[in-house]
């Protein structure tokens, strides 16, 4: 994405709910579009209706920045297999083997509960994602501000 002289300014709750809203599914399922002249979010949804219309150009990358999923900022099985070698490295193979099969989430975060660490992943991933998605706006010429 080429740099602006100016980063486009972009709400951080907005952006931080628009991220969550296409992580909350399968890729692709959900988006969200970041208009590069306004900053205003648009959601799409290819499984329900949004209330808002989106703009028909909402996918044209030279007027829209596409905010990523969290598999696309490793947000997932990877952030999941780093706290675990962090906080129970002794479980990390069989929660390798978790995110092997179905219902690797479950399986994790049972895991987690029974070893009293379930608060301190959720800590670790909100921090993580926080830092991950402020590296995406930098990348992006985005300055997140508070409404």
């Amino acid at each position: 994405m080429e740099q602006r002289a100016k980063p486009l300014q972009v709400d951080a709750m907005e952006l931080r709910l628009a991220f969550e809203f296409v992580s909350g599914a399968t890729p692709h399922a959900n988006g969200a579009y970041i208009c590069i002249e306004t900053g205003k979010i648009y959601w799409t949804s290819s499984m329900f209706d949004v209330p808002e219309p989106v703009p028909d150009d909402v996918e044209d990358p030279d007027r829209y920045i596409s905010v990523p999923h969290k598999n696309d900022l490793d947000l997932g099985r990877a952030l999941a297999l780093s706290f675990i070698e962090q906080a129970l490295p002794d479980e990390y193979d069989e929660v390798w083997e978790f995110f092997h099969r179905r219902g690797a989430y479950g399986h994790f975060k049972r895991l987690l509960e029974s070893r009293r660490q379930l608060e301190q992943w959720y800590e670790y991933e909100n921090s993580m994602t926080d830092e991950a998605l402020l590296r995406w706006c930098e990348e992006n010429g985005l300055q997140l501000v508070s409404a």
